[in-house]
């Protein structure tokens, strides 16, 4: 199985955890996208979809599934999204496509948050993914000083602009083994938007697609 039937297998697994009458929170990237395709199949039965972005909120549409605001919705049931790395803690690193922020907003605003991961992006602890960092532009050289003192090597994300208009810091160097305080630290900066750790809120079930299937993993 490739890694990319793989991310398709567990985008189908998460359609069980999808009820009718339900608006879904969808996150962004790859696998995002096949969990998008995979809810265009069940469309009559969901009230409508809150996207994390404006790429999924497109692809949303393409389908003909309605994106609605998340002001207009109130808490959600549920929010699939993946992830650029996961622990067996459910401590997530995500960001990778620059959808960060409004990843967490939505996750935060959901009842529960079904992570969908192929095994590639398991690791024993966070940190060789570099941690994308959203920061106000005017912030980025001081924000920087702040991610060097605490051990990491920040490179600007060249040409990338964030739905937010911000900008991104990818931090390198990092062996995260507290994954909640460092996203707390990072967070307590001054210019800092939000940080792509998932700890403080982190995911509620994990499904990992692996060549014998998809494992689900709780904490």
């Amino acid at each position: 199985m490739t890694q990319d039937e793989m991310k398709k297998a567990v985008a189908e697994a998460a359609l069980e955890y999808v009820q009718s009458g339900w608006v879904v929170g969808v996150g962004t990237g790859s696998t995002a996208n096949h969990f998008i395709d995979a809810l265009a199949r069940i469309k009559t039965r969901i009230d409508g979809a809150v996207a994390s972005s404006e790429a999924s909120a497109e692809r949303l549409r393409g389908h003909g599934i309605q994106v609605l605001d998340l002001n207009s919705t109130g808490p959600l049931p549920v929010y699939v999204d993946g992830a650029d790395e996961a622990t067996s803690n459910l401590h997530l690193t995500k960001g990778g496509g620059g959808a960060l922020t409004r990843e967490k907003i939505v996750a935060a605003a959901s009842e529960q948050f079904i992570c969908v991961i192929d095994e590639t992006k398991q690791v024993d602890y966070l940190g060789a993914f570099p941690l994308p960092v959203e920061v106000i532009p005017m912030a980025r050289s001081h924000v920087a000083r702040a991610l060097v003192a605490m051990g990491g090597s920040p490179v600007l994300r060249e040409g990338f602009r964030t739905d937010n208009g911000n900008l991104i810091l990818d931090v390198h160097d990092l062996r995260i083994l507290n994954p909640v305080e460092l996203e707390s630290d990072i967070d307590h900066v001054a210019g800092v938007v939000t940080n792509g750790l998932f700890a403080r809120r982190p995911a509620d079930v994990m499904l990992v697609g692996t060549p014998g299937g998809v494992t689900r993993i709780v904490p």
